[in-house]
């Protein structure tokens, strides 16, 4: 039996194996291509969005109505990052679940091709729903590749797991972004399609290579949970298709009542979950304690991915608007300031993962709670940055490209402190019984910020006004000295993980 396990753990590239990525499992070099081609996709897309919905060849909306859009559409598809891991935990397992994710997300992308704006936010829904299904997922597969929470390796890999996003993300708006605004808007949304079959592919090639557990699913439902989750299931959707039947034909619909419960789901939600986990009384008291601490990393991460998020819509429309887009003469599509972050996180994330290793070994590495606490003191710095070109442009000037540049280069020190920590550690923080679960949960992290920032959309809130926007770096900043103040408190709660 050990022999056969032996064999089974070499055969797919898991802790152990001769074959490595970069000094990582192999299985990483499949995921790491995976998401590359996803993000591609995903990138690409988003960059396109707001541009596409205040254009006028596209759906030529107001930009509080395009922010609150772009807010809400990714508010849901963190959002169902939770449902995501428990489609996995109980029916098909992580490798399965984000197979089927992959086929989802293309014909999403392949619905907004098509030049219809009643179709256009179908597509949105169906990219929303493979996203949700693939994001926790892949990211529980990378926790799969390591030797337990304590592997000295794991922040690492999640690190040059985070380069492969970024690497899509960087092609995805020279690329779909180029075509969507100087070719065809929908040609664009065509090439996010093919992106997402070119990592459909890579996954389904390198699946070998992934650990066994993640073809595990943990905790199945029984027949009867089937049958159960099944009638209330379709009881839901016939609730809501009977709700905006009505709603339709009395005239009385409008966009807004799709957005509000979406906006309202995504701030209660994460309060009703985290609270359901916290009171489980499955749970011991060391993984009690841990999500208390974990609670603090979350409330950081909303407040961070609230600010974070803006730079594809507020600071985009902004720059689409009031910006010189142009650098020495050369002009560039406004879609192109979505690289900057990316290309910098390629540049300073092997020097982040180097750094943490080198202050590791020599017993210096800051705490979790300290890294959160520089991120949530960057991203406020990049918005009290922000106010510069807003000044500029109230004194009826076109700001320079890089003032947007610089906002970025903070924004992406601050997430380089902040995300691919998050991701790990929730991984090492997750209670057994949640697995896939907690990274679903790390995701509504996300989803109560940019639901925050939907809600102030809907309510017609100019985010690109010097009084909000300081206001908002002010609210970054107080919550990075926060958690600084009571970083010894969060560490004890946390135990033994580091």
């Amino acid at each position: 039996m050990a022999s056969s396990l032996t064999k089974d753990s070499v055969r797919r590239g898991s802790p152990g194996s001769d074959k490595t990525f970069f000094g990582h499992p192999r299985g990483l070099a499949t995921l790491f291509m995976t998401e590359m081609w996803e993000r591609f996709s995903f990138y690409g897309m988003k960059a396109l969005l707001p541009l596409y919905l205040v254009a006028p060849a596209g759906l030529h909306l107001g930009a509080a109505t395009a922010t609150a859009i772009y807010s809400v559409y990714l508010s849901l598809v963190y959002l169902l990052t939770l449902p995501g891991g428990w489609f996995a935990d109980r029916v098909l397992g992580p490798r399965k679940t984000v197979a089927v994710a992959g086929v989802v997300i293309m014909l999403g992308h392949l619905t907004l091709a098509l030049p219809n704006s009643g179709t256009f936010y179908a597509g949105l829904g169906l990219v929303a729903i493979g996203s949700g299904l693939l994001k926790a997922n892949i990211s529980t597969m990378v926790g799969h590749l390591y030797d337990g929470p304590d592997d000295p390796r794991r922040d690492g890999g999640f690190t040059l797991f985070y380069i492969g996003i970024n690497v899509g993300a960087f092609a995805a708006p020279l690329i779909i972004g180029t075509v969507g605004q100087e070719v065809n808007w929908h040609l664009g949304f065509a090439l996010a399609a093919l992106g997402m079959a070119l990592g459909l592919a890579q996954f389904l090639l390198g699946t070998r290579h992934l650990d066994s557990r993640s073809d595990v699913v943990p905790t199945p439902l029984s027949a009867e949970e089937k049958a159960a989750t099944l009638r209330k299931a379709a009881l839901w959707a016939g609730v809501a298709v009977v709700f905006y039947a009505v709603v339709g034909f009395s005239g009385a619909y409008t966009l807004n009542w799709v957005m509000v419960p979406i906006i309202i789901a995504g701030l209660l939600i994460p309060v009703v979950v985290l609270a359901r986990i916290k009171r489980d009384r499955d749970l011991d008291r060391t993984e009690q304690s841990r999500m208390s601490a974990y609670i603090w990393f979350f409330v950081a991460a909303a407040v961070f991915w609230m600010i974070y998020d803006q730079g594809g819509s507020t600071v985009s429309i902004f720059a689409d608007n009031s910006a010189e887009n142009s650098i020495l003469g050369w002009k560039f599509p406004v879609s192109w300031y979505q690289s900057v972050n990316p290309v910098m996180i390629m540049a300073f994330a092997p020097v982040f993962a180097a750094l943490w290793l080198a202050l590791n070994r020599r017993g210096k590495e800051p705490s979790t709670a300290t890294k959160f606490a520089g991120g949530l003191v960057l991203i406020g710095a990049s918005f009290f940055l922000f106010l510069a070109p807003l000044a500029i442009a109230d004194g009826g000037h076109k700001a320079a490209a890089m003032w947007m540049v610089a906002i970025y280069f903070v924004q992406t020190v601050g997430e380089l402190l902040l995300s691919p920590v998050g991701l790990s550690v929730t991984t090492k923080m997750a209670p057994a019984k949640y697995a896939s679960q907690m990274m679903g949960v790390w995701f509504l992290a996300v989803t109560a910020g940019d639901a925050t920032t939907g809600l102030l959309g809907v309510a017609n809130v100019d985010l690109n006004k010097a009084g909000i926007v300081a206001l908002e770096a002010a609210l970054a900043v107080l919550a990075g000295l926060a958690v600084w103040m009571y970083r010894k408190k969060v560490k004890e709660l946390m135990g033994n993980v580091r």
